[in-house]
């Protein structure tokens, strides 16, 4: 069994972190002095079905960009915050027009997320040419929701979540190796957009909920929308950390040194 040096081990609580961190809810309201609830409360009706649709052609976009384009140019992690100076502009067009500009925005934002995530899994070592990166960047939209918290109270939200994602992406890792993207409806991809959509739902719901409030408008977007692609930043470069150790010292003695950072 491998045992984890002094600088890894510091590595690994700075991913712990950042991983088991409070929500995005938590973070919004502590930031906008207004509880995610308030937000919930003005929704209309038919809302959770118009994020539902938001959140799963979102995720498809993003797997569409994952398999055919990152990785094709070299960038660095230092983008991060151009990423979050762009986010913040479709989150100000956003909060602009309220629940209605879901549709559009939420695509921009997953597809402006996807590429700094990318960057930061390169950060790390990873090449996001190769399929198991390409699906270990889409998979972050996963990591961080609330649900996570209530997959196995016995293990990390961050173990939890990657465990319940880990069928739906050994498929579809094998569908992509042998067919490429040509077929975007197959049950494999379907399922993982399904599963991870899951999760991500939660966190775009919290989103949509600040979004409603009235007074927040094009700045308060602009914020919920930084807001919202630092914690997903967060969370790829806590998984990444974690993924690089697990490349160096194995997986189980990383999950173990994990539980008890």
């Amino acid at each position: 069994m491998s045992t984890l040096a002094k600088d890894d081990l510091a590595d690994l609580r700075r991913a712990k972190a950042l991983l088991e961190n409070p929500g995005l809810a938590a973070k919004l309201s502590s930031m906008l002095g207004s509880p995610v609830e308030k937000g919930m409360k003005m929704l209309p009706s038919s809302w959770q079905k118009g994020v539902h649709k938001a959140t799963e052609a979102a995720l498809m976009k993003a797997l569409d960009v994952a398999v055919t384009s990152l990785g094709e140019r070299a960038r660095s992690s230092s983008q991060d915050r151009w990423h979050r100076m762009a986010a913040a502009a479709s989150g100000a067009a956003g909060g602009a027009f309220g629940l209605a500009a879901l549709s559009w925005e939420l695509p921009l934002s997953t597809t402006l997320m996807l590429r700094s995530i990318a960057d930061i899994a390169a950060s790390e070592g990873e090449n996001p040419r190769h399929i198991d990166t390409k699906l270990a960047c889409l998979t972050v939209f996963a990591l961080g929701s609330t649900k996570d918290r209530r997959d196995n109270a016995t293990e990390s939200g961050y173990f939890a979540a990657r465990a319940a994602l880990a069928s739906a992406v050994t498929e579809a890792s094998a569908h992509l190796a042998r067919k490429g993207l040509a077929k975007s409806g197959s049950p494999a991809l379907v399922r993982l957009v399904a599963a991870i959509g899951a999760r991500f739902g939660i966190v775009v719901s919290e989103k949509a909920a600040v979004q409603a409030i009235p007074i927040i408008g094009a700045a308060g977007g602009a914020v919920v929308n930084t807001v919202f692609i630092g914690h997903y930043q967060d969370m790829a470069r806590g998984h990444f950390i974690v993924r690089r150790l697990e490349k160096i010292h194995g997986a189980e003695p990383v999950r173990a040194a994990y539980a008890k950072a």
